[in-house]
């Protein structure tokens, strides 16, 4: 009885096993979700089986890097597709990106309305953990203000694996094939010209992270792969091999985020997350609608530029659907920015607003 009282029921407790054990199951859950022909399947395939591990106890621990260095290989794919007629008509709907961004942050303080009741959280705590940014940004933000950063962290959490899985189902079971497809590089590269570039991709994003440029290691690829895209100064193309395996160690990352003693501790924040998420995602497929018939866009298209989720994500899905992935990035880095640059003035009119309708015990 005393050995088995020592032992730990959320095993594997080394560190490199616990690595492993997500490589396994990530590898796993693409090659199940592949043979089922899910759409994604390297992405969604080992995000659902490492959710589900580290929800019953098992303890995940994602490969150091293995997120940023496959937001650097997707940034660098889209970003070679940024051709002069592609930037110019990206640089059009400017106009546009700024309405849906208001639209974003209109929506999510609403949602905060809706979360502070359900999930018995002060104001602070339902306003960081609704707005459209990152994570870990929230959470630190939201503990320095008395929040709850534990809160924060688990809407969050489900916010975005929810609709890193939901949305792209949608737009793959219900929206149309774009037609964009990027034809193949008359000449393949040679390996070492892409191992060179996907260097010189992590020396951009490193080069962005000192001035808090959002989502680096997607932004700096992308630039640099616009710039060679446009100068064609080398040919540079990425096998769909280096695409799965993008996908596959985002997927082990976003699935291994769960922490089950922390969402088994905050039942009620986990049931007003699921809510909140469901409005958020409602809200998305509305505004799609108007912003579709605006611009020009195609339903699915406006639909992932909305969509309140990572824009790495939303990227991989409009790339396989062969979709505006030029749009759907230029919305998601202008939501970013203009977030992150106004997150505080925001929260000074949410409390306003808030002290207006409950008064002083709000």
């Amino acid at each position: 009885m005393e050995r088995l009282s020592r032992l730990d029921p959320r095993l594997p407790r080394h560190p490199l096993v616990q690595l492993a054990t997500a490589l396994v199951m990530g590898t796993a859950g693409g090659f199940a979700a592949d043979a089922l022909n899910v759409p994604l399947a390297w992405m969604l395939g080992p995000l659902a089986l490492c959710a589900i591990a580290a929800m019953t106890g098992i303890k995940l621990r994602p490969m150091p890097w293995a997120r940023e260095a496959g937001q650097a290989v997707v940034g660098l794919a889209i970003g070679l597709r940024f051709i002069p007629s592609v930037l110019i008509a990206t640089m059009a709907l400017l106009p546009a990106m700024l309405v849906a961004t208001i639209f974003v942050i209109v929506v999510t303080m609403i949602s905060a309305f809706v979360l502070r009741p359900l999930a018995r959280v002060e104001r602070t705590t339902a306003f960081f953990a609704t707005a459209a940014a990152g994570m870990a940004d929230m959470a630190i933000v939201a503990r320095e203000r008395g929040g709850d950063a534990d809160a924060v962290a688990v809407v969050h959490a489900i916010r975005m694996t929810a609709v890193v899985f939901v949305v792209p189902l949608l737009v793959v079971a219900f929206g149309d094939d774009g037609g964009i497809v990027i034809a193949d590089a008359a000449v393949q590269s040679s390996y070492l010209v892409l191992a060179l570039v996907l260097i010189l991709c992590a020396g951009a994003a490193l080069l962005l992270k000192p001035f808090k440029f959002p989502n680096p290691w997607l932004v700096g690829p992308m630039l640099l792969g616009a710039t060679i895209g446009g100068t064609e100064v080398v040919t540079v193309t990425v096998p769909p091999v280096l695409i799965i395996l993008a996908q596959l160690m985002i997927g082990i990352a976003l699935g291994s985020r769960f922490q089950r003693d922390l969402i088994f501790r905050l039942p009620r924040v986990v049931m007003a997350a699921t809510v909140t998420t469901g409005l958020l995602i409602g809200a998305a497929a509305l505004g799609a609608a108007v912003l579709s018939h605006a611009t020009g866009l195609s339903y699915a298209t406006s639909f992932l530029a909305l969509a309140p989720a990572g824009v790495t994500e939303m990227v991989i899905t409009a790339k396989a659907m062969h979709l505006d992935t030029a749009a759907v990035t230029a919305f998601h880095m202008m939501r970013i920015a203009v977030i992150a640059a106004t997150i505080l003035l925001t929260f000074g009119i949410y409390e306003r607003i808030t002290r207006w309708i409950h008064g002083s015990r709000a």
